[in-house]
């Protein structure tokens, strides 16, 4: 992440072996690729990013060693859709593994959404269909490029696509999602550049009253919110070298990649001298937004933004002031381009502390004594948009050994129009002939845990009511039954709210003070129930919605909840197929998958633009110390802080 334009390191240079790939390092991937197999005209560069070393060799790294470096690359060609996965040693400039990867589709690229929509407006057929709802002006219709998803077609089986919707711009800063095109959707060939066939499921009246939010738009604001400024006059409490940051006991590196966006390794904390691991990778595995309307195309709804989309190749650059706010720490991402040409998105990842209220405190009601101390938290964040909405992933990191994490939902209503007489059943009107659909966004994201050491274990807890009788005569006993998840299948897991359950991971290596295991407790805050049909497509797409928890034994290929080619998949791939094998979990080096999310009934409050909505979960320390571990935060007399009227 280094802003320097070529940067050339090599493994007798190399900072760190789970630092991301240089712009040198993903130009010298490509050409080796090239070089080996070339695939023409047609080839097309998905990916080309860091092949993580294995663990054994990340822990035996020390500074200056030298360390093999490798890239993974993924390739197809637009001639004929074959997909490639590539191993290349950076060392040698050497293709070490290269093989063709049947029946699966890349994501779609950056690339594919500006070609979507010129494709399809210059269709004779998409302009008929357009001049039908009285549309002559096609440079004012908006073209969204959505995942097509898989529903058997005989006529897209073995072809690369996506399937638009469709919406009206008076002018181009005009807020089309405002002005839906109900009804027309063309399905886009994005190897031949090509539209495959226009779907016209009848048309609706376009809704043009102006709904616009940007500053631009408005005559008045509010006149009294006065400043409110972040002073840190001796800087942050942070430290960063390379990738690698310390604060306040936590030890963490940052990571990014296309698909995943934000990525965290080796995250630990120091205790007694002593560094103590936690997590050793911590990313959104997959996220899936399913839309519940039957018809009018509208069921073909169903994204998978990591997978098909990328969200790190759609990071946002963050701006002081606005996205992060304090004493800022940037971090840039290089990433690469359909021609395997790198480019930097700058500040995609913000590093920053703030205060976070109340960390512990007491009043002695016998001496009056007060004994407080004030949180702050370490915040690792980054916000990416996919088409109308964006999504901020927030790692929070606290002074008493928690972590949290926090998706932060805004951005616009995908909407629809609205026929005559139609009642709005899948979703809720949001403004005069604005129709947005109920819809749900479910995250999945992979915890590779590493609870003082590999050699972890995953319990459920309950509480459980005693019934009434002589060892509960008074009927207020409950306490907790706790079940070792032993397998892969037994491993498959729902939130049960009238047993408060939670999970927890304990190290089989390492006891406290009291001879338990040490261990973190995972604390499902938002889950999500799923409606989609089991016999649905989506759910056999994405059957990690199906389950608040799944737990696998580590395989360093098994990294994407629902694949790695989800785009177009007919399902069945990802965690399903795993834990088809019901590997043993006990004492071993394990996976967490946790999916959590947004049960999204629209209302007219969300739109021109929705506020911020958020979803998570908390990891939180369960006698991994042998008392709280916040004792030694010092008390804290704000001098900026004032009395007022």
């Amino acid at each position: 992440m280094s802003t320097v334009a070529e940067d050339i390191r090599t493994a007798e240079t190399l900072d760190h072996p789970l630092d991301p790939l240089t712009p040198a390092e993903i130009r010298r991937a490509a050409a080796a690729v090239r070089k080996a197999h070339d695939l023409g005209t047609g080839m097309m560069f998905e990916t080309i990013t860091l092949h993580e070393p294995d663990k054994a060799a990340v822990q035996a790294f020390r500074p200056g060693a030298r360390m093999a470096r490798e890239a993974f690359v993924c390739a197809f060609d637009r001639s004929n859709g074959k997909v490639y996965e590539a191993r290349v040693d950076l060392a040698r400039d050497q293709v070490v593994d290269w093989r063709h990867v049947p029946g699966v589709r890349p994501r779609i690229l950056v690339d594919d959404i500006t070609l979507v929509g010129e494709v399809a407006r210059a269709d004779p057929r998409f302009r008929a269909a357009l001049a039908k709802r009285g549309i002559t002006d096609i440079e004012k219709v908006q073209v969204d490029p959505w995942s097509a998803g898989n529903y058997g077609l005989p006529d897209e089986a073995g072809r690369r696509l996506s399937h638009t919707f469709c919406w009206y711009r008076s002018e181009p800063n005009d807020n089309g999602y405002a002005h839906p095109i109900e009804g027309l959707c063309a399905v886009v060939d994005l190897d031949r550049a090509e539209v495959l066939r226009i779907d016209d499921y009848g048309a609706a009246p376009v809704p043009m009253g102006n709904r616009n939010y940007a500053a631009r738009y408005r005559t008045t604001f509010r006149t009294d919110v006065k400043p409110l400024e972040i002073v840190q006059s001796q800087g942050p409490s942070f430290v960063v070298q390379g990738n690698e940051v310390r604060w306040q006991k936590w030890r963490l590196r940052i990571g990014f990649n296309g698909r995943e966006g934000l990525v965290l390794h080796t995250i630990g904390y120091e205790d007694g001298g002593r560094l103590r691991p936690v997590l050793h990778r911590a990313a959104l595995s997959e996220m899936v937004v399913p839309y519940g309307h039957p018809g009018g195309g509208h069921f073909r709804k169903n994204a998978f933004d990591v997978g098909e989309y990328g969200i790190g190749v759609l990071a946002n650059s963050l701006t002081l002031g606005c996205d992060c706010l304090g004493a800022i720490r940037y971090f840039d991402a290089w990433l690469n381009d359909s021609k395997g040409d790198p480019y930097c998105i700058e500040s995609a990842v913000c590093l920053h502390e703030e205060d976070a209220g109340i960390l512990w405190k007491h009043t002695d009601l016998f001496t009056g004594e007060v004994d407080v101390r004030r949180a702050r938290r370490l915040v690792v964040s980054s916000i990416s948009t996919v088409g109308n909405y964006e999504y901020g992933q927030f790692w929070y990191f606290y002074q008493d050994g928690s972590i949290h994490f926090e998706i932060k939902a805004t951005g616009i209503l995908n909407t629809s129009g609205i026929r005559p007489g139609e009642k709005p059943d899948y979703g809720a009107m949001v403004s005069p002939g604005v129709y947005a659909h109920y819809h749900q966004h479910v995250f999945n994201m992979r915890l590779d845990m590493a609870v003082d050491g590999e050699r972890n274990r995953v319990v459920e807890v309950d509480t459980v009511a005693l019934p009434v009788g002589p060892d509960n005569p008074h009927g207020n006993a409950f306490t907790v039954r706790e079940t070792v998840l032993a397998s892969e299948q037994r491993a498959q897991r729902a939130v049960d709210f009238n047993a408060a359950r939670l999970w927890k991971i304990e190290s089989a290596d390492r006891r406290n003070g009291l001879g338990q295991p040490t261990a973190y407790r995972l604390l499902p805050l938002n889950p999500v129930a799923t409606f989609s049909s089991p016999q649905s497509m989506v759910a056999r797409r994405a059957a990690f919605m199906t389950r608040q928890l799944w737990v696998t034994a580590f395989h360093p290929d098994e990294m994407h909840a629902a694949g790695r080619y989800p785009n177009q998949s007919a399902g069945g791939d990802g965690l399903p197929a795993w834990t088809a094998a019901d590997r043993p979990l006990v004492d071993t080096d394990v996976v967490v998958w946790h999916s959590f999310g947004l049960h999204h009934l629209p209302r007219p409050e969300d739109f021109p633009v929705q506020p911020v909505v958020t979803s998570g979960f908390a990891l939180h320390p369960a006698g991994f110390f042998d008392e709280n571990p916040a004792l030694d935060v010092p008390p804290a007399a704000s001098t900026m802080s004032c009395c007022v009227d």
